[in-house]
This record gives C-alpha cells, structure tokens and sequence, in this order.
C-alpha cells in the first residue's frame, strides 16, 4: 500500500486530556477545525463504556470530516470503528493484529532505536512508523530513550515507509525535524497552550502547525 501522510499527525490523549480539563470530543472539533488530515485517538487504560463512547464520537467527527482515524493499541477497537491502527512494541504483532483489521486499515508501528526500527521495516504488515521519543517528553510514562536529530536522519535515510517523529517536538523545533527526514510528526500536549489551554487558542496553535512555511 503506498500512504502519504499529512505533515501534522495530532492525538488526542486522554490522560492529557484529563490534565488540560479538556473533554476529548471538544478537543478533536478544535483540531479538525483548524484543518487537520489524520487523527489519533490514544487511551492507555481500559476500554469501559465512557472510554469507548468517546472513540466512538470522535470515528464519526472524523468520519463527518473525511479525515484518516486512527486508534492505538487497540487492534478490536479499530475494527468495530472501521478506523486504522497504531500499534506499540508491547502490542500484538501487526501479522495478529491484521488477522483482526482485515486487510484495508493502515497500521502504524512505534519504534524506538534503529534495531527496532530495522526489524519493523521488513514487515509486510506495517504502513507506517513511527520513530521516538526525537526529544525529552511529558506525555509518556517511563519514555525510551532520546532519538535526537542527528540519529533520526541516520535512521531516516534507511526509510522504506512513512517516517512519523514524535517526542517532545515543539513549533520551534519542527521544522528541524522535518529537515532531518521525518515525513509527519505526531503531537499531543504541545498543541495545547499550556497556559491558555482553550479551544479557540488550541485552534489558532494547530494552524501555525500547519503553515506550509513550517517546512
């Protein structure tokens, strides 16, 4: 399959959401308002009911929106939702993961150095993947080690699918890592405004991400 991916890769967090006071739905109005082409949905703890009523609400925004909707971890609930998937190191395997999907989602696959990277390149079953943390991040639990510039051009040069960076990128430094070959960047907390997280400056802040003078 032969995927272009939009240049900014948003996700909606719960536990970032949670952190803000942001409900998730709003948040993914906001980014698909300021003009967004992919979404995440990204919940790390179990799928009960108000969990996946919110998965569910934010398919059909995207759906409404013709925007690509991705959901991680969770190879089921990617199915129920007709959405695509994005797998981590401690997920199923895409192989079992597509046993699940079928085979028209695009699946997604986290990595985090270049032997992960490497062997993830090889598998048939993979769309994309995902590179990081490029930086020092807040949005994840007990992160792997920082990637950095120089090694994500390393790694980037050996790419065979869509490279998404992700890990503490900022506006500032986006467009270096964009330079240093990464296709998209995935960001969580830094499209919200941590001192004014509301959704009309959440809007503005995802359209200065998405000015084509980033790159």
């Amino acid at each position: 399959m032969s995927l272009t991916l939009p240049r900014l890769y948003p996700i909606v967090d719960t536990a970032v959401c949670d952190r803000f006071q942001l409900h998730p739905e709003a948040l993914a109005a906001a980014f698909l308002e300021a003009g967004v082409q992919i979404l995440q949905f990204r919940h790390k703890g179990p799928y009960l009911r108000p969990i996946f009523a919110q998965a569910e609400a934010l398919a059909a925004l995207c759906q409404t929106a013709k925007v690509r909707y991705v959901i991680n971890d969770r190879a089921d609930i990617a199915a129920i939702l007709g959405a695509d998937l994005h797998l981590g190191q401690d997920d199923l395997p895409p192989a079992q993961a597509r046993k699940v999907t079928g085979p028209a989602p695009v699946i997604g696959f986290s990595t985090h150095n270049e032997a992960q990277f490497a062997e993830a390149t090889q598998d048939t079953h993979v769309n994309y993947l995902a590179l990081g943390p490029i930086f020092d991040t807040a949005s994840k639990q007990n992160p792997d080690p920082v990637v950095g510039l120089s090694r994500l051009a390393a790694i980037a040069a050996t790419k065979h699918h869509p490279l998404v960076a992700i890990g503490g990128i900022t506006l500032e430094t986006a467009p270096a890592v964009y330079q240093a070959g990464a296709d998209s960047i995935a960001v969580i907390s830094a499209l919200i405004p941590p001192q004014n997280p509301k959704l009309d400056a959440i809007r503005r802040l995802t359209a200065q991400w998405l000015n084509p003078r980033m790159v």
